[in-house]
């Protein structure tokens, strides 16, 4: 007996947080703490409009600091915790937040610019990556989507995710 896969028909989007949603911090640095971070222009505003449009939204980060000593387990579930607090004072929910900890040669098939973090997120939610926006500021982003097949989005430090939105989903 064969078994078939239904792929959800909700619209997605897989979110870069560093420099996407948050100010990037330093090269070599990660935000630690919830006091060290800081919403970009233009992010709450891009969340609200995806949520208001009924899409998905989903975190696909890139987080190594914990690996290399600069954080705890327990820091980045803080700030991730405190920024779904945020985001739902602002009628936001993140429907997955999907983290690699590993290093650069840690071997690691989820570290972007591998597509294991888009994979495990598509296998969870029954997501058809063809149809999945992937908004990323990181041409390791770029590489990841490219290799699970989503729409990809680059954005630039001089643009803000609200107009990037609006400028690459029709539906919005």
């Amino acid at each position: 007996m064969c078994g078939t896969l239904s792929l959800s028909k909700r619209k997605a989007v897989f979110l870069d947080r560093d420099g996407v949603i948050n100010k990037r911090p330093p090269r070599a640095d990660y935000v630690k703490k919830w006091e060290e971070f800081e919403f970009l222009p233009g992010a709450v505003e891009g969340l609200q409009l995806l949520s208001r449009n009924n899409y998905d939204i989903y975190l696909v980060s890139n987080q190594p600091g914990i690996v290399r000593g600069a954080m705890t387990k327990e820091d980045l579930d803080d700030v991730q915790r405190k920024l779904d607090e945020e985001l739902a004072k602002y009628n936001v929910k993140l429907a997955g937040v999907y983290f690699c900890l590993h290093n650069w040669d840690d071997g690691c098939d989820c570290r972007k610019p591998k597509p294991g973090l888009l994979f495990q997120a598509a296998r969870e939610h029954n997501l058809d990556l063809s149809k999945v926006v992937f908004v990323g500021d990181d041409e390791r982003d770029t590489e990841a989507g490219e290799a699970a097949g989503t729409v990809n989005v680059f954005m630039n430090s001089n643009e803000n995710l609200l107009e990037v939105l609006k400028a690459n989903i029709k539906e919005i």
